[in-house]
């Protein structure tokens, strides 16, 4: 049809292209997320979905916070906890307390399968984030089963030297029976996680704080226990206050909302022993189905046999 100039109808702008898993949908797959590497949407669902086999258990029952770049990575981002006015009915979501939020509580989702990971990519959820601690089926919260020491490098450290202090970690807890599995954080340290089980829910943090700091008596040059930024300059954070139940980390295999699409990525003691550059321990989205398949879930001992702590002092 003609306008009333003569000239053809302007044509209707095509709508978002979509692409689709079970009941999830993917709008504007092509939109890019990470300008740097041009990494788009499409490709963060595609990471999602190579890597769920693996990751899925370790999100099991974990209220998630979301970190969501709508605009991509060089743009904002905003952490979402409450999920109840937008996401679907066949998304699990659990009520969980939230001291010190602007509510009394709030609806975290729980990402239990495929759908629900490619939910969290169409929100630009580059980021899944969660407790030491799982919820039961009528929301109630389990004690800790995780115990995990966050290695934050300083002004002029790097992971490198976090690899040093996540093998005197090792040894360490080796003296009282326990194993740790390391992990990159995806940015620019990394964090070691035990399977525990405890009696009490305050153990995990105690534990960690006392090793934390005998760890900085025993050398105050290279490690501190202490938040305060001024401390931290040269030395390696051994921050423990994660262990706080109102606190979270990166999930292991999230991407990070990085310039580039870095992932939190489980390693081998081999691997952390051999450090000698960050990029030995810096892994993308694009390494990841490789070190799958060569390696399988290195943080697969985290969800058999807990370890007992020990009595601190003993």
């Amino acid at each position: 049809m003609a306008t009333g100039s003569g000239g053809p109808a302007p044509e209707a702008p095509a709508p978002p292209r979509r692409t689709g898993v079970g009941k999830a949908r993917l709008t504007n797959p092509d939109k890019v997320l990470y300008p740097l590497t041009g990494t788009t949407k499409a490709q963060v669902l595609e990471h999602y979905l190579a890597v769920a086999e693996v990751m899925l258990p370790h999100l099991r029952d974990r209220p998630v916070t979301m970190v969501r770049w709508p605009d991509g990575v060089e743009r904002g981002s905003f952490f979402e906890k409450d999920v109840s006015r937008h996401a679907p009915a066949w998304i699990r979501t659990a009520r969980v307390g939230t001291p010190g939020g602007r509510s009394e509580s709030a609806d975290f989702p729980v990402i239990e399968d495929v759908k629900g990971l490619a939910w969290a990519a169409n929100l630009a959820a580059l980021e899944l984030h969660v407790p030491q601690w799982r919820v039961g089926p009528r929301d109630g919260r389990h004690l800790p089963d995780l115990v995990v020491f966050d290695l934050d490098p300083g002004e002029g450290t790097t992971v490198v030297d976090c690899a040093r202090v996540a093998l005197r970690i090792a040894e360490r807890i080796a003296d009282d029976g326990l194993v740790a599995y390391p992990r990159t954080s995806g940015g620019k340290g990394m964090q070691l996680y035990l399977p525990v089980r405890v009696s009490r829910a305050e153990q995990t943090s105690e534990f960690a704080k006392a090793l934390a700091e005998e760890l900085a008596s025993d050398d105050p040059k290279r490690v501190t226990a202490v938040m305060a930024k001024a401390r931290r300059r040269g030395r390696i954070f051994v921050d423990w206050s994660q262990n706080n139940p109102h606190k979270t980390t990166i999930g292991s295999y999230s991407l990070r909302g990085r310039a580039r699409p870095t992932v939190a990525t489980p390693v081998t003691w081999d691997e952390v022993a051999a450090c000698r550059r960050t990029e030995d321990l810096t892994f993308t989205l694009a390494d990841l189905p490789a070190r799958i398949a060569e390696h399988g879930d290195l943080m697969a001992p985290l969800l058999g046999e807990p370890q007992r702590l020990p009595r601190l002092g003993s």
